[in-house]
């Protein structure tokens, strides 16, 4: 199963030094029975994009709990075993974590298929959806258009041996 792990710059630098993408269970986001319903779609790259689409919201929620990462998403795409990613029972049909899934264990970043990151022209847009981020989750409409503003940047690809460049590490 191929799953979107949300991350930061700073989490992928930690996440190249060590080797992997945390020790688990780590949040993630996959096409799920809950994603195909809330997007309605039968097409799998359709439903993928819609995967990443939600794993980098999620990247912006971490952006807006750490001041000091870059204001760039991103999100690396791994594929794991189907029986290592499970959506959480807790939450159930959670309407507000569609495609959300828990990976257990550590994840290699050896597995990652591609990492999708801001370009650096999306980082003032990055920046203010951010700041925006907890007034649209209180019903904020000018504040929800400032956070779509972010989205509305797509994602740049970069295979798994981009990633020293990525964080800056001359490996």
């Amino acid at each position: 199963m191929r799953v979107y792990v949300p991350v930061t710059l700073p989490g992928l630098a930690e996440a190249h030094k060590t080797g992997e993408l945390g020790s688990g269970p780590l949040v993630a986001y996959a096409v799920t029975p809950a994603l195909r319903e809330w997007y309605v779609s039968e097409d799998v790259e359709e439903l993928e994009y819609a995967a990443l689409g939600r794993a980098a919201l999620a990247s912006l929620r971490l952006l807006a709990a750490d001041a000091d990462a870059p204001r760039r998403r991103v999100v690396v795409a791994v594929d794991v075993p189907d029986r290592a990613a499970v959506a959480d029972p807790d939450r159930g049909p959670d309407r507000d974590a569609p495609g959300e899934v828990r990976v257990a264990g550590p994840v290699p970043l050896a597995k990652a298929a591609s990492v999708h990151v801001d370009a650096d022209d999306a980082q003032e847009d990055v920046a203010a959806a951010a700041g925006a981020l907890a007034a649209a989750d209180g019903g904020d409409a000018d504040a929800q258009s400032v956070v779509d503003g972010a989205e509305e940047h797509e994602l740049l690809w970069f295979a798994r041996q981009e990633i020293p460049g990525l964080v800056g590490s001359g490996d």
